[in-house]
């Protein structure tokens, strides 16, 4: 699979991006191989929050957003962004 990655969220609308809202995520996670794991995010704005995956030495790569219908290129469905509130999550399953 070759998912090494580190996750960032981004808020965003679909046209731009919201730099004014502060938004706080949990240093790191960890999952065992196969496992499944929920990553948050929790903002003040009531703007989408994007997902995205930067490998080492590339630039971010969008993975999914709460309210959006389809994924980044090549992102699989095992991959599911939701919104509650403040929060927005995103849930990777099978790692």
């Amino acid at each position: 699979m070759g998912w090494a990655v580190i996750f960032l969220a981004v808020l965003t609308y679909c046209t731009g991006t919201d730099g004014q809202s502060p938004w706080t995520q949990p240093p790191s996670s960890s999952v065992s191989l196969g496992g499944s794991i929920t990553i948050s995010c929790r903002t003040q704005s009531t703007n989408r929050i994007s997902w995205y995956q930067q490998k080492e030495g590339k630039g971010p790569h969008f993975v999914h957003c709460d309210g959006c219908s389809s994924r980044g290129e090549g992102i699989p469905n095992r991959f599911t962004a939701t919104r509650s509130g403040t929060t927005g999550s995103l849930a990777i399953t099978n790692v």
